[in-house]
């Protein structure tokens, strides 16, 4: 199971954070800390899965995690979850995301967090791998415009 998602720069600042069980916010803060600090501080040829240690309560948890030019994406994961499976879906997500913003910066996080949160979304429910093709989320995504775009609002009002 994906116990989190978490996005922030390469200065600790978070873009993005989805957690996928309750934490209390002081404890998510913390959370956040601390994988800042270990992700930060590895080199770009050292592998991306780490053993988590204690962070979120499970000693079993692995961080997994890509860095993109000033963006840090990690998945916590309980041990059920394949390293592997979980790189390709960072990678899908950052496609996805790519295509949906037409090269996705750090910008693009800050001030359209709902569309990336329904993304995100899309790709996962509950902790749980709901799509992993990319043509699917995008058709999903392009799907949900179209219901917005036909939408009628709620206080619309016909003068006659």
């Amino acid at each position: 199971m994906i116990r989190a998602v978490l996005i922030f720069n390469i200065h600790g600042m978070a873009r993005l954070t989805k957690f996928y069980s309750h934490y209390p916010e002081l404890k998510q803060q913390q959370i956040l800390k601390q994988v800042f600090q270990i992700v930060s501080k590895r080199g770009d040829e050292v592998c991306n899965f780490i053993e988590g240690g204690d962070i979120l309560g499970d000693k079993n948890l692995k961080i997994i995690y890509r860095h993109y030019a000033t963006l840090y994406i990690v998945f916590c994961v309980d041990p059920s979850e394949s390293e592997l499976a979980i790189l390709d879906l960072i990678q899908v997500f950052v496609e996805t995301l790519d295509k949906c913003f037409r090269n996705v910066c750090e910008l693009d996080l800050v001030f359209h967090v709902e569309k990336v949160h329904y993304v995100l979304n899309e790709i996962i429910t509950g902790g749980l791998v709901a799509e992993d093709k990319m043509p699917n989320i995008l058709q999903a995504i392009e799907d949900q415009k179209k219901l917005e775009k036909n939408e009628i609002p709620v206080f619309y009002h016909e003068t006659h």
